[in-house]
């Protein structure tokens, strides 16, 4: 990217703070290897606006007055994003007055300043309800409680103008993260696009503005989300939606490498490491033919190390029950998801 600014770090610990880091971000752990409590995660193979509500009216009890919903509204004409008539008939059935929410990005591109967002916004179709650039007027900071990396993190300043929020989230592979599920939904969008963004992405001093990589910056990415639902408390769900998985963010628009890895469906859940972690075992759980790419991408980012910290964090659990809304809420497992894919 042709330029940025760096900012002053004063989201950080003291020097003197522990940075220890732990090497496992490309390392898969089987569901028989995790301990701890099981949260539930609903399923449907139902890739449709009908779908969708399914799966969000299963965690939607405590979504109430003024809801944002956090969306990754794409670059322009980016191919592989959530199909807006899927998110217009949620909206229109489920969140009467909600309004999306965003904020302008870390590098130059369709939506770096407010202005160029908004025309993309119109370009991309998001033009049925209000959508929230939460940076177009400023920034606040939200207590990190817990790490090792911030003890603040910067959002977009209108993001505590919200009630309740809902991570609407496309799931797919990340050129930095290895994947993006709803952790980096959150953690990197609503960090605002020249302070927050910058402590979670870049050292300052050097002329590399991705140059924190790897576990470091799973960590950061995961600190700056926990600020957020730390926030919100029990008023945040999350549905992440298994279509078009490209390798590639949606940041990267028309750019994106081509989709290889089968669609799968719609999950749910009220605990972000849970629905994050069966997405994972769902692409683990391809045949490889199906997730080698998506496999690659993730592992040589060390992008599982984003699984591992949220639980270091208590922020949710890693192992879960899988609630098939197809086949009369019975428990199934990853595998059984992935029953029959039809190949991309």
């Amino acid at each position: 990217m042709k330029k940025f600014v760096f900012v002053a770090m004063c989201g950080l610990l003291s020097a003197s703070a522990s940075t220890a880091q732990v090497k496992d971000g490309n390392k898969y752990v089987p569901y028989e290897e995790r301990t701890g409590n099981e949260s539930v995660v609903y399923f449907t193979r139902n890739l449709s606006a009908e779908g969708l509500i399914k799966a969000y009216e299963q965690v939607s009890g405590q979504i109430e007055g003024h809801v944002g919903v956090k969306l990754h509204t794409g670059e322009a004409k980016g191919p592989n994003i959530i199909p807006r008539e899927w998110v217009k008939a949620l909206l229109e059935k489920d969140l009467k007055g909600a309004t999306v929410i965003e904020t302008n990005t870390y590098y130059e591109g369709d939506r770096y300043t407010t202005d160029q967002h908004r025309k993309t916004l119109k370009v991309n179709g998001w033009t049925f309800c209000p959508v929230d650039i939460l940076d177009e007027q400023g920034t606040t900071t939200l207590p990190v409680v817990g790490g090792k990396w911030f003890k603040k993190m910067s959002v977009g300043g209108h993001l505590t103008n919200y009630d309740a929020m809902v991570a609407l989230t496309h799931f797919k592979g990340h050129t930095q993260g290895g994947f993006g599920g709803s952790n980096k939904n959150i953690g990197i969008g609503c960090a605002d696009g020249r302070i927050g963004k910058a402590w979670i992405h870049t050292t300052p001093g050097q002329p590399n503005q991705w140059d924190i990589a790897e576990e470091e910056f799973m960590e950061r990415m995961t600190e700056s989300t926990k600020a957020t639902i730390d926030y919100f408390g029990p008023r945040v769900t999350y549905v992440n939606v298994m279509r078009n998985m490209s390798v590639s963010c949606d940041c990267e628009g028309v750019a994106a490498a081509p989709v290889v890895t089968p669609n799968v469906g719609i999950l749910s859940s009220t605990d972000i490491l849970a629905i994050d972690q069966a997405c994972i075992d769902i692409i683990y759980a391809m045949t490889a033919e199906e997730h080698h790419d998506m496999v690659e991408r993730i592992e040589s980012r060390h992008g599982l190390r984003q699984l591992s910290y949220m639980k270091e964090l208590g922020m949710g659990n890693n192992r879960y029950v899988l609630i098939d809304l197809d086949n009369g809420g019975k428990r199934i497992t990853a595998q059984d998801a992935v029953k029959g894919l039809k190949p991309f």
